[in-house]
This record gives C-alpha cells, structure tokens and sequence, in this order.
C-alpha cells in the first residue's frame, strides 16, 4: 500500500512540473500566427495512439482555413485508415488580449487557445463518438511552428485527469 501510494505521488509530482505555460515559448522563432498558418490549404497527416503506445487509428486531414466576417473559418475533412471519414468546422474568434476561442459541432462548450512564440496552447473537450456511446475527452492540445511550411501537434485526451492516449499531427502548408 505505501508503495502504491510513493508511486502515485511521485507521478503526480512528474506531472507537475510539466509545462502548460505557452509563455515559455514566447521567444521561440519563427512565430505562429494562427490565421496566417491556415489560411488556404493545409494537409495533415496523424494518429492516435492509446496510453500503452499502440497505435489503433490513423488518418489524413485536408484543412481549408478563410475568414468570413469576424470568424476564422477552418475546415477539417478526414479520412480515417479503415476508409471513414469525418468532417469538423472550425470557427474560431481572436480576443482584444489575443487568444482565440473556438466553437464546432462535436466540441463541447468552447475551446480556448493561445499563442508565444512558435507554440499554440488549445483546450477543449471532444465529443468522441465509440460504439454507439459519446464520451467527453478533455483535450490538450500544443502545437509547435518549425518552418513558416511545416508544424507538429501532440494532443493529450483523457477523461478524469486520466490519460486515454495521444494524438500526433505532422502538418503541411501548401504552396
């Protein structure tokens, strides 16, 4: 039992000093700006993998980004390695201290973002639909600008403060 305990304070403590500040990439370059990443196209390339590391989901996302009004519009089309596909839209509103929220059909409630430096912080909880019965996942979601082209996203999801997997993204702009 104390060694049950030792370990789940140890892990907490790891945990702890994860960072979840986006500010301490504020010097980072180049600098991600959001509306100018994803206006036009982007293709993406991604999977989910469970907390034991299998990968069980695979798939490729087309993202057409435009403004229309005073909404950033990002349309995500996937199409899934077993052949199915999903579509989610984005719309997404910057801030007057310039974060961006964000609504779309499968989130629930808003989900809020953040940019410094090369990093972008969003949060939201995904609706995921699994045989037959929705669940609310809680989403961490950074994304990290390595060319003014190229960006990498890891995604933590987990229900409860409990780990469920991780989703990694390897985006592409197109010229």
């Amino acid at each position: 039992m104390i060694k049950k305990s030792l370990l789940i304070l140890f892990t907490f403590l790891l945990s702890a000093c994860a960072i979840t500040d986006v500010s301490h990439y504020k010097n980072v370059k180049p600098v991600f700006d959001l509306e100018k990443y994803f206006t036009g196209t982007t293709d993406a390339w991604g999977m989910f993998q469970q907390r034991n590391g299998e990968v069980v989901k695979r798939f490729h996302v087309i993202i057409e980004g435009k403004r229309v009004a005073d909404e950033f519009i990002l349309d995500e089309q996937f199409v899934y390695d077993d052949g199915s596909k999903q579509q989610r839209i984005w719309k997404l509103k910057k801030t007057s201290d310039g974060r961006w929220l964000g609504r779309a059909d499968d989130v629930q409630g808003e989900a809020i973002g953040e940019a410094a430096g090369n990093a972008f912080k969003w949060q939201y909880t995904l609706l995921l639909p699994v045989d037959g019965t929705t669940y609310a996942m809680q989403m961490d979601d950074w994304m990290y600008l390595i060319d003014e082209q190229t960006m990498v996203n890891r995604a933590r999801m987990s229900k409860f403060g409990i780990d469920v997997g991780e989703v990694t993204l390897f985006f592409r702009r197109r010229s």
